[in-house]
Order: C-alpha cells, then sequence, then structure tokens
C-alpha cells in the first residue's frame, strides 16, 4: 500500500503584507532567488537587448572554465596586438594596456570584470583563441551548454553590433550559473577598484562602474552595461537574510535609475519572500522503516539541493510530504530509490523529487525472516 506521511506542515503565521510589484520603469527586468531559481518579478524578460558590457560575464565563464580545467593559468602571458591596443584610443571603456605589452590573464581579467576594459576583451580573447571571432565561437558554445536560448555573442566586450543580443532571463541565468560553478573567481566582481601598473606611465586606478557595490545592502557583483541604442543596464547579485538575489534591468534612462530601480527591486524582495532549505544534495535527511532487514530503519537523501521561495504570507500553506511504499522490504541497495519527496506549494504544481536509500542494508538470515514473517502474521506489527 502506498503511504503518504505529512512529515512538514509550516504553519508559522507572518504579517500581513503587500505583493504589490516593484516600482521598476526599466522596459525590461528579471529578479530571481539564486538557489530555487524562483521567479519573483519579470518584465518583458525575453525581450531582445543589445547586453553591451553585461557580455562580459560570459567572457569571464569562458576564461574561468578554461581556468577550472588547468588549461590555462593565471600567470600565463599575453601580448598585446594593435587591434586590442586601439580600443583604448577609440574612446570606449578601457584599462589602458599598450601595445606588445606582457599582460597576465588576471591583470586583464580584472581589467574586463572591475574597470570594464574592451582592451582587455579583445587582448584576453586573441590571446586564447588566435582571434576575437574565434573566442566568440567559444562563448556562444558555452551558452548553448549553459541553455541560453535567445543569446548570440559575435564580440567579447559588448560593443554594438546588431548580431550580438540576448535578454535579462538569460543574462540572469548566466550570472547564475557563474556564480555557482566558480565561486573563487566570481570574488573579482567585488572588488571596487582596480590599479594597472602600465608601461610607460603613472599607475591608472579606476573603480568597480557597479553602483550597487557602494551601498550597504550586500551587493557583491556582477556587471554593468551602456549603449546608447539601449541605455543603460546592469546585472547584479546581492547576499541577504541567508540567501542569494539575482536582478537585471536593461533600458534604464539614467545612471541612478540603474541604481535605484536595481536596489528597490531587491529590497522588495527581501520584504515580501523567504527562501526555505528543503533538503540539502546527497545529505541523508528522511528516515524509513524497513522490512526484513538487518537495520531496523534506513536514511534517505535526495541528488538536488532543494528549495522553496514564497511570499511570507503563504508561509502557512506550504507542506512537504514523504511518499513511499512501506515498510521497505530488504535487501535496500545504496542509491536505489525508495520513496519520493512532494512539495505543494501555493499557487503551484506538487513537485516531486526522487529519494534514495543512504546505504545498503542486507536482508536478515532465512530463520530470523520466517520469526519476523511469523510474528507479522499473529500480531501485525513489521
Amino acid at each position: 500500500m502506498k503511504l503518504k506521511f505529512l512529515i512538514i506542515l509550516l504553519m508559522l503565521i507572518s504579517m500581513p503584507n503587500s505583493f504589490a510589484e516593484p516600482k521598476v520603469k526599466a522596459p525590461t527586468a528579471i529578479l530571481i532567488d539564486f538557489n530555487s531559481s524562483k521567479i519573483l518579478f519579470e518584465r518583458d524578460a525575453d525581450h531582445q537587448i543589445y547586453p553591451a558590457s553585461m557580455t562580459k560575464i560570459m567572457t569571464a565563464i569562458v576564461v574561468f572554465d578554461l581556468l577550472k580545467q588547468d588549461k590555462i593559468k593565471l600567470t600565463d602571458d599575453v601580448i598585446v596586438s594593435e587591434k586590442a591596443w586601439r580600443m583604448s584610443k577609440s574612446g570606449f571603456s578601457s584599462m589602458f594596456i599598450m601595445l606588445n605589452d606582457k599582460v597576465t590573464i588576471e591583470e586583464l581579467l580584472r581589467g574586463i570584470i572591475v574597470v570594464s576594459g574592451n582592451d582587455a576583451c579583445v587582448a584576453l580573447a586573441e590571446g586564447i583563441a588566435g582571434s576575437e571571432s574565434a573566442f566568440a565561437d567559444m562563448m556562444n558554445e558555452k551558452a548553448e551548454e549553459i541553455g541560453l536560448v535567445n543569446t548570440n555573442f559575435t564580440n567579447a566586450s559588448g560593443i554594438n553590433d546588431p548580431d550580438n543580443y540576448s535578454t535579462v532571463r538569460d543574462i540572469a541565468y548566466m550570472s547564475q550559473y557563474l556564480i555557482q560553478n566558480y565561486p573563487n573567481y566570481y570574488e573579482y566582481f567585488k572588488e571596487k577598484e582596480f590599479t594597472w601598473e602600465r608601461t610607460g606611465g603613472d599607475p591608472i586606478t579606476q573603480g568597480n562602474r557597479n553602483p550597487l557595490l557602494y551601498k550597504r545592502m550586500g551587493a557583491d557583483g556582477i556587471k554593468t552595461g551602456y549603449l546608447a541604442v539601449e541605455k543603460y543596464s546592469l546585472a547584479s547579485s546581492i547576499v541577504g537574510e541567508d540567501r542569494r538575489l539575482i536582478a537585471v534591468g536593461s533600458g534604464f534612462l539614467t545612471k541612478q535609475a540603474r541604481s535605484d530601480e536595481s536596489a528597490r527591486m531587491f529590497r522588495w524582495a527581501l520584504r515580501n519572500t523567504n527562501t526555505y532549505e528543503i533538503a540539502k544534495k546527497n545529505v541523508p535527511k528522511f528516515k524509513f522503516n524497513t522490512w526484513l532487514g538487518k537495520e531496523n530503519t534506513i536514511d534517505g537523501l535526495v541528488k538536488e539541493d532543494i528549495y522553496v521561495t514564497i511570499k511570507k504570507k503563504e508561509l502557512k500553506d506550504l507542506k512537504v510530504y514523504l511518499e513511499y511504499d512501506g515498510p521497505i522490504k530488504a535487501p535496500i541497495k545504496k542509491d536505489q530509490k525508495i520513496g519520493n519527496l512532494l512539495l505543494e506549494l501555493p499557487e503551484d504544481e506538487i513537485k516531486k523529487f526522487p529519494i534514495y536509500a543512504s546505504k545498503q542494508v542486507k536482508k536478515v538470515n532465512f530463520f530470523k525472516s520466517l520469526f519476523l514473517s511469523f510474528n507479522y502474521m499473529i500480531w501485525g506489527d513489521a
């Protein structure tokens, strides 16, 4: 018989609050919870945009991936080409590298991430792939791997090109992917300034363009953007109240609006929603009774982190169930599916996650099995 056991029923009563949408004027924007991937707010999130310097998020991902695979090192040198050098002479945001300079990959990364140097993007792309177009191919391959369906890259910096496009939804998932997979390298994004000890001149110190880093709200990345055709844009992330949030907006009319409206989205989310950890990947949490096993119980685990994000006022309606055919008959193999975890969320479908045995449970010997079976027939007690 299939049994369904209610194991958690959160009955906390929250104070009434307003869930009106945040006051955001940007024509396209999205706000997601990092752990649960829950979309908390969106406006025309699949509208095609020119990502401008938010393109550099994918540039960083490609480089981080190569570093993670030990195909390149932070200390490797790149020779600055004339194309890269001329980027600093064309009025673009720049690190101000010089022709034929030897610059390390780490210096170029900081020049890209902290000061948004387009010259650093070209130098790094050429140093890794031989040409910027070949590097753009690597960016597109990674975008496809991540599952970004409305994104295409033609360059590493985000300078204006009608074929270099994305959406705020894709950029949010791109940001989530970077933070999740390269946490150590993500630390570069919260640096507030970078000093380049340039050749043939005084050192140049430039500040990070992300305005939220200078507010007391837990911001630690990720990337600004600007193009005349797109206006101001920002992909940003904060950590607060034991959770991480990611917001992306594009088409902000001014720098101030970019800062204020992004901060407003975060404050709205923290005020109106919460994220709860239900289970951690590969951590035994759920206990099941066994039948004819050398152990009377077995712990179950899930194969992925499970979080839920809900409105604070709906906390009382969150239900979490265990579903399984029980007791579970031995022998039980490690990683054998033994049940399901069911989440019943307000205004959402019931979500089901498989639960697996955390270890092996052997069957008792024949005589013990016979005794237990006889005992069950007489007393009905497994």
